[in-house]
């Protein structure tokens, strides 16, 4: 099996789709010539075209005498500048704001609020790595997502009992958030934790700003996510069930992360205590999940230990060979 590495692109890569070749800085008030559709900022394209006809980049002539006509304001490149670069949208939302001040003959109430610099971050939806995200965190039941006839009064107070809130760092992953579950949920590291948003599951290097920005959340609530927990065992062999000494003889499992062999977190922020859902308990280390987990059920009586691989082996004899079983 192939394994595909994910490695996050620099923003230092993307410069040169991003800047502009007149000043050599992020292109503010991006626009492009329709000809060529090469892109720059507004201002400098305007100066520059005042004495020349001809792109900066590749000589094309733009217009033989208003070249002015052939220029377009490029709003979708606009924004992905403002969400790539950080604070850029934020100071140039100052300067201008300080140049109006600054000259009051100026009359700025033909101008949008965006040119007199009176946009918020969160009006343009742009966020910060430093800036803190509220969430909302829920166990993901495949079976009661399916379920009908259920009133909605009933199905929203079972929601906002089963929830819990988090304020956690733009820049935080989803494999932190993981983490975290996993501490506090005490779930044994022969579990997978998958978080969610609706019924996808999210990456592990994605970031909550990428997923903010990836499912156009826009801030009318907290950022809405859910997990799952399932079985990271690969095989389960069993003996057959009519012999004596019937047990489980070998059991071949795997973490859902390398990092996660540790089950503690790291660098998460410190909160509340995140209880298990409001389902029955029928397991001493593992209250949340007592329903059928992907058709097997988990709810069978707990052994006097917590962890019977721990016990030692005992030999017995099947069809005359010896057999080593894992129970005492």
């Amino acid at each position: 099996m192939t394994m595909h590495r994910t490695t996050r692109i620099k923003i230092t890569e993307l410069n040169p789709h991003l800047m502009c070749v007149l000043c050599g800085g992020y292109f503010i008030d991006a626009t492009t010539i329709i000809e060529c559709l090469h892109s720059f900022c507004k201002m400098c394209i305007v100066r520059y075209l005042e004495t020349s006809k001809y792109c900066p980049i590749c000589d094309v002539p733009v217009h033989k005498t208003k070249p002015l006509l052939n220029i377009r304001s490029d709003k979708t490149l606009q924004d992905i500048v403002y969400k790539l670069v950080p604070g850029l949208f934020k100071n140039e939302m100052k300067r201008r704001r300080d140049f109006y001040a600054a000259h009051p003959s100026v009359d700025a109430t033909t101008r949008s609020n965006e040119d007199r610099g009176e946009v918020a971050d969160e009006d343009k939806r742009i966020i910060t790595d430093d800036e803190i995200i509220s969430l909302s965190i829920e166990f993901f039941d495949h079976n009661k997502a399916k379920k009908t006839g259920v009133a909605e009064d009933k199905q929203s107070k079972e929601q906002v009992n089963n929830k819990r809130y988090l304020q956690c760092p733009a820049a935080m992953t989803i494999m932190h958030l993981r983490k975290f579950l996993r501490s506090k949920m005490d779930i044994p590291c022969t579990y997978q934790v998958e978080v969610m948003y609706e019924d996808e599951p999210l990456k592990d290097y994605y970031t909550l700003m990428d997923v903010a920005y990836i499912y156009t959340w826009r801030r009318n609530g907290p950022l809405p996510l859910k997990y799952r927990v399932r079985p990271s065992c690969k095989k389960l062999k069993m003996s057959h069930p009519q012999q004596e000494g019937q047990n489980s003889t070998g059991r071949s499992a795997e973490s859902d992360s390398a990092s996660d062999k540790a089950c503690s977190p790291a660098g998460v922020p410190s909160t509340s205590s995140l209880p298990s859902p409001g389902t029955p308990v029928q397991s001493p280390h593992f209250p949340h999940i007592s329903k059928p987990v992907n058709g097997a059920s988990t709810s069978a009586p707990a052994p006097t230990r917590p962890f019977p691989f721990g016990n030692k082996p005992r030999k017995a004899s099947l069809n005359g060979s010896s057999l080593s079983s894992g129970l005492a």
